[in-house]
């Protein structure tokens, strides 16, 4: 059985400027659909995507758990800079099909990351 992924941004704004936009990426017909809750130690952490026949990943959504205080920086390997994340708010990135792997570098040690795979 095959699995579909819908993933969509939306944007909206209020008080002096309203607006709104909705961005959506194609549908992927071919998603893992996985949902995993994982713990980052200090330092790098490598996310590998997942490698199952006839998957295709185009999408993560990273979720730090609600009340984290510890910087969480986005990186290509681990000698990057890096893209420092928001302590608490999703974030979600659309990924090339050759993708396989990046690195999430801990401040501290944070338990409860949620990784959704689209």
């Amino acid at each position: 059985m095959s699995v579909v992924s819908s993933r969509t941004v939306q944007i909206q704004f209020s008080g002096d400027v309203t607006s709104s936009l909705i961005q959506s990426a194609l549908d992927n017909i071919a998603s893992p659909g996985e949902y995993d809750v994982i713990s980052l130690v200090l330092g790098a952490n490598t996310i590998t995507a997942p490698v199952v026949s006839g998957i295709v990943v185009t999408g993560l959504t990273i979720i730090p758990p609600a009340g984290n205080v510890n910087l969480i920086t986005l990186k290509g390997v681990t000698g990057d800079t890096g893209i420092p994340l928001h302590l608490t708010d999703p974030t979600s990135i659309a990924l090339d099909t050759t993708f396989v792997s990046l690195v999430l570098n801990a401040a501290a040690a944070i338990n409860g990351v949620r990784l959704v795979w689209s």
